[in-house]
């Protein structure tokens, strides 16, 4: 190794690519990481983690006054200075000092400056500090882990308007007046509920019939009314014409269904990729493309195989913790290949990100929570499955009721008849993100359901549903 090659570069310090670093160091080789920003990127500092910061003060409110005997202790609301400074201690204000030094701790160098492929494993880096450009060499692998923008629909006006974006929504130093939000998939969700909590006046507005529209229908419909009887004004089937905002006045948004007025916009209408000034072209590939991969992160198209991708830019699945799933692939590949050893991605081998196509698990961190994981029963039907679904609510399991006074929720299985294995999982209701991993072992160990039926839940926990839900079905 000279001063300017490493075994494997990556591009982008977030959360994956420090895990694709550190794991190929673990397995002896060497490691550069590329960042112009902070490492650790989005999740550290403008989505995962400040953003579930802001919403749990007021779910912690909100589940208190669920419990005769704390509701009546209960004498004040949230404190938002408060809970804005915790949502700073989370994020360091800011600050990627230790991140730094957790990096060089773990034996990977940091580099600052905006990095370009120039050609099969070589990276050009416009230092940060404006000093020149760094030329790196990789011997074995190159990754791009660049991840995801926030996508601005072009809606005349919008962009001179000064909207918000998740990164806005999440490091915001005060409340705005009014908050309209554009798009109502989770981020979108998410951030009605705390900035709604937060004392905003929310609107949100959704071009389709239901909110999360990408889950069962049953989970718009809770969100919905949850959302409504916090204070949420929430459109759907709302079609957004034009924006105007003049001067320091307030912003005009013309739409389908009449006119909303806010101070401040957001947009959550999807993410792109930042792959635009990655120097794609030079090995024949489109600036500002999705990067199509094979099972083991590896870019298809490229020869001699050098270039990988975890995370976001991958298009697969845009979640931190499935992109921190693939980097862990990505680096175990990397480091069979440099040793010569065959690395096939074949199903379920440590060299294959087979999670990504059947079992993708996410929580909603609306309240109430959403849980997900593998199929919709529309899903599962469209890949021609014969399926056969059961569903229970969950308030009459024991530990739900004990849980909260009236407590509200709603479970579904999505059930493949010809291997009877669960396929799909959706739960709504508070606290569900903490059933979600029986749910995932199931469908990922793909466990009969006659096998399943003797993993006896725990009483009185939440878990029981999983008994109900079976006893639905027919065992």
């Amino acid at each position: 190794m000279t001063d300017n090659t490493y075994d494997v570069i990556v591009i982008g310090g977030g959360a994956v690519g420090e895990v694709l670093a550190e794991r190929v160091v673990k397995r002896g080789l060497s490691a550069a990481i590329v960042e112009d920003a902070l490492l650790g990127g989005e999740c550290s500092y403008w989505a995962c983690m400040p953003s579930k910061a802001l919403l749990r003060s007021g779910e912690a409110l909100r589940a208190a006054k669920t419990v005769k005997g704390a509701a009546e202790a209960v004498t004040g609301s949230l404190d938002v200075q408060a809970v804005l400074e915790r949502r700073n201690s989370f994020t360091s204000g800011w600050d990627d000092s230790g991140q730094v030094k957790w990096a060089e701790g773990a034996g990977i160098t940091v580099v600052r400056g905006r990095a370009r492929i120039d050609g099969p494993r070589r990276v050009v880096v416009r230092q940060s500090d404006g000093a020149g450009e760094q030329v790196l060499e990789a011997r074995h692998a190159v990754a791009a882990c660049v991840g995801s923008a926030a996508r601005i629909p072009p809606v005349p006006g919008l962009r001179e308007a000064g909207p918000w974006t998740s990164r806005e929504a999440t490091s915001a130093k005060e409340a705005p007046r009014r908050l309209a939000i554009l798009g109502a998939g989770p981020v979108g969700c998410e951030m009605a509920q705390a900035w709604s909590d937060l004392g905003s006046e929310v609107t949100l507005i959704e071009m389709r019939d239901r909110l999360l529209s990408a889950l069962e229908p049953f989970v718009g419909k809770y969100v919905a009314k949850s959302l409504t009887e916090a204070g949420v004004t929430v459109r759907t089937g709302t079609t957004v014409q034009s924006v105007t905002k003049e001067g320091d006045g307030p912003i005009h948004i013309a739409t389908n269904l009449g006119e909303v007025v806010a101070d401040v916009v957001l947009c959550a209408c999807g993410r792109e990729p930042q792959t635009q000034d990655l120097g794609l072209e030079t090995i024949g590939l489109e600036p500002g493309s999705w990067l199509d991969v094979d099972d083991s992160l590896r870019v298809n198209g490229v020869e001699g195989g050098w270039l990988y991708s975890a995370g976001d830019a991958n298009h697969r699945a845009l979640f931190t913790h499935q992109g921190k799933y693939q980097a862990r692939i990505a680096g175990d590949a990397i480091a069979a290949r440099a040793r010569g050893e065959h690395a096939a991605p074949v199903a379920w081998s440590p060299f294959a990100a087979t999670a990504d196509h059947q079992a993708l698990p996410a929580v909603v961190f609306t309240d109430p929570e959403v849980a997900i994981v593998g199929l919709t029963e529309q899903r599962a039907r469209e890949q021609g499955m014969t399926v056969k679904v059961a569903e229970y609510e969950i308030g009459n399991v024991a530990g739900a009721s004990l849980r909260a006074d009236g407590y509200t929720g709603h479970a579904k299985i999505v059930v493949d008849q010809e291997r009877l294995v669960i396929v799909g999982f959706t739960a709504i209701g508070p606290g569900v993100g903490e059933i979600l991993q029986a749910a995932t072992v199931a469908i990922v160990g793909e466990v009969p359901l006659d096998r399943l039926w003797h993993a006896v839940p725990a009483y009185p926990t939440m878990n029981e549903v999983w008994l109900r839900l079976l006893e639905t079905y027919g065992l």
